[in-house]
């Protein structure tokens, strides 16, 4: 019975060890959008953590300010974590092995793993664990550092679009603001040019915001700027003009939309966000309404651009782009808690703390 005892909290110890292991790999390895319910449960945690620090600020800039700590607080926190889990694995090994006490083989496990050497054997299946475990410790620590500089770079490539987003499209940005300021100074036939980089630049989003999802809560270094709001802004601003502005068609500003929503409902599925999987207007109603469309046409069309002659048509193609993205932006700009901005955040759902534990993802 005790020799049955030993080996089943062996391979308990031994369990528990490799699925830490396996959560650092998905996080740190694997070239793939890997859902880890461990870093799930961990940034669940420390998000119910911020919400109730955050009832204590008052004005959206300190929000701001402290929900930039969030995600790397979160993400470092991940660390120790792995290192109480293991720790926690190798005693129940040591103890199955007949080290010592619980206490004692804590401890055993606490100098193998930080590599302090203050606890030794003379038993060779007991050294051998220790090594691991030494070898275990000094890899996560390996990977982390290797890991931050790919998540900086990929900040960095986002960043720079969405910084170059207050030249084109105003501060907070706008699809109202980006059209005129392209038809008074750059002329709306170069938009062919920016929805061919917007498209890249969502591909990039997509993939890099579901292998490392820790960006997703990467805030902007200011405080109005938000990768969220400026992707509805690029988004809102191809829809408008492949509906209503009265120019030759251009099938760039179409590939970018699809891009568009594409990334967004990745980024969403990755985190369990509920929304309509192929929505249709007008099966599926949109957020902006019939007012806030005529207001943004009539503005544009004081300022000169052709407008097309068939509203009804212009604002029912218009509805049928804006769907496909319409519902995931405004949760992601919950999720990430986007700054003030027309057609997006301005009109998004109140935050709802997600479950600490993934859905059972269903298969069609």
């Amino acid at each position: 019975m005790d020799t049955f005892i030993k080996i089943s909290v062996f391979i308990l110890g031994f369990l528990v060890v490799a699925l830490t292991i396996s959560s650092a790999l998905a996080t740190f390895v694997l070239p793939r959008a890997a859902r880890s319910q461990l870093n799930r449960i961990v940034f669940g945690i420390m998000r119910r953590v911020f919400d109730f620090i955050l009832k204590f600020a008052r004005t959206y800039e300190r929000r701001d300010a402290i929900m930039a700590y969030y995600s790397p607080i979160s993400l470092i926190m991940l660390v120790p974590v792995w290192y109480v889990l293991i720790m926690a694995g190798y005693t129940a090994m040591y103890w199955s092995l007949g080290v010592g006490d619980v206490i004692t083989d804590f401890r055993f496990s606490g100098s193998s793993l930080l590599t302090l050497g203050f606890a030794t054997s003379d038993h060779p299946a007991v050294n051998a664990l220790s090594f691991s475990e030494a070898l275990i410790g000094l890899l996560l620590v390996a990977l982390l550092m290797a890991y931050l500089p790919t998540m900086y770079a990929a900040f960095s490539r986002r960043e720079q679009a969405v910084n170059m987003m207050q030249v084109r499209a105003g501060n907070p940005p706008s699809a109202l603001e980006m059209l005129l300021r392209f038809n008074r100074i750059h002329g709306l036939d170069k938009l062919t040019d920016y929805w061919k980089t917007w498209e890249i630049w969502f591909a990039d989003v997509e993939e890099s915001h579901t292998t490392l999802p820790a960006l997703v809560f990467f805030r902007s270094p200011r405080a109005e700027n938000s990768w969220v709001i400026s992707a509805g802004a690029v988004l809102d601003t191809a829809a408008l003009t492949l509906s209503s502005i009265d120019i030759p068609y251009e099938a760039s500003g179409a590939l970018c939309v699809r891009a568009g929503f594409l990334a967004l409902r990745g980024i969403a599925d990755y985190f369990d966000i509920s929304h309509p999987r192929d929505p249709h207007y007008p099966t599926t109603p949109i957020t902006v309404t019939r007012a806030e469309y005529d207001e943004v046409i009539r503005k544009l069309e004081e300022a000169g651009l052709p407008i097309k002659a068939d509203r009804e048509q212009a604002w029912k193609d218009f509805a049928g782009w804006r769907v496909n993205y319409d519902r995931v932006l405004l949760v992601l700009c919950t999720l990430v808690m986007a700054p003030p901005a027309p057609w997006s955040s301005d009109r998004a759902p109140k935050f709802k703390s997600p479950p600490l534990l993934f859905k059972k993802k269903k298969h069609h």
